[in-house]
């Protein structure tokens, strides 16, 4: 299958997944693309221990049904997290990653790989500096977005489309992803405490998480955390740690059919009222209105 000289994906024919995935649409065999491999996945109820290759590709991975529990370890400890419908991930290039992940229903995703080479033409467009993927991957998974989640979703529709389509989605992908947020970004050292930071929001929003937890995870004191944070994103930690959650919120009021009291709980909120108290504030309207709207 990985036969296109466009990727690098040779790392994934070494592993046999067959038991853990089943693979109900490819871009390359499908639809003939060589330019964007595209690809749909149902996944094992349970897996442990599953090794990620590190491959030099942008690798998009959009969860489309499903509620995992997940644990992934890459170059540090383990990090536990949640991936609902609408979560969005971006892997480092290089980076490989072991996962141990339960579902409590039937997960599937779609599942991008633009060529590096792409990417590489792209950044050169972009001013030819080298895209910063730790950061991105931390703003895509925390903060998620829409336009990628609704391209992504529809790519596999578009198996009709010839090479020239999925050329052109593969350079708006990429163009997009590499334009994301690159002028808000914090340089210097103290960068790693906020991708850290962001993380740690992510992969626990659903837990009572208090500020001191995220400045102990990126080993600041609480004062010197508040102000990189807020010097990188323009808001406090707090602010931006409510904001994913109504914005988790929004994805889960209008993508199921969750009680307004599991999805309070999904998004770390103390109880339905604490949520639409909050949801109201950013918003404008109560989560029950939201809905139907």
């Amino acid at each position: 299958m990985f036969d296109s000289p466009n990727f690098d994906l040779a790392p994934y024919a070494e592993s046999d997944t067959s038991a853990l995935v089943r693979r109900t649409f490819c871009s390359w065999d499908d639809a003939g693309w060589r330019s964007l491999l595209v690809q749909c996945f149902d996944h094992a109820p349970e897996a442990d221990h599953v090794q990620l290759p590190g491959v030099s590709d942008l690798h998009l991975v959009l969860y489309v049904a499903g509620d995992v529990v997940m644990r992934t370890r890459s170059d540090g400890k383990p990090v536990r997290g949640r991936r609902v419908p609408g979560a969005l991930e971006l892997m480092v290039p290089g980076r490989e990653t072991v996962r141990d992940y339960r579902t409590a229903s039937a997960m599937r995703t779609i599942q991008v790989h633009i060529p590096s080479a792409t990417v590489a033409r792209a950044a050169v467009r972009l001013g030819g500096s080298a895209p910063d993927f730790e950061t991105l991957s931390a703003e895509v998974a925390a903060a998620g977005d829409p336009m990628v989640e609704h391209l992504v979703r529809v790519l596999p529709a578009a198996g009709g489309a010839d090479d020239v389509y999925a050329e052109s989605a593969a350079e708006f992908l990429t163009t997009h992803l590499l334009t994301k947020g690159r002028h808000e970004r914090l340089p210097g050292p103290e960068h790693a405490a906020v991708r850290t930071g962001i993380a740690v929001m992510h992969d626990r929003l659903a837990e009572p998480l208090t500020l001191a937890d995220i400045a102990a995870e990126a080993h600041l004191s609480v004062y010197h955390f508040v102000r990189v944070f807020r010097a990188a994103t323009g808001e406090t930690p707090y602010r931006y740690l409510i904001r994913l959650r109504i914005e988790r919120a929004r994805g889960l009021l209008t993508g199921s059919d969750l009680t307004i009291g599991q999805i309070a709980e999904r998004c770390g909120f103390a109880s339905p009222g604490a949520l639409s108290t909050a949801f109201l504030g950013q918003v404008g309207v109560r989560p029950s209105v939201y809905r139907k709207i």
